[in-house]
């Protein structure tokens, strides 16, 4: 049980070290991670689509 303790003092201890963002940082990550999310699942769907219809294309012949 000591380590255990040890462990938790040892965790809110370097827990007070961290630096942490602002409310302007966090919000503007947010939304750069969710425009570039967007971004990432229409590329990909755009790929998907043009690789099923290639492939539609070359089992119909």
């Amino acid at each position: 049980m000591k380590k255990f303790t040890d462990f938790i003092k040892e965790v809110i201890a370097e827990a007070k070290h961290v630096t942490w963002p602002t409310r302007n940082q966090a919000i503007y990550a947010t939304i750069a991670v969710l425009a570039i999310s967007i971004f990432v699942a229409y590329y990909l769907g755009l790929l998907d689509s043009v690789f099923s219809k290639g492939i539609e294309l070359l089992l119909n012949k």
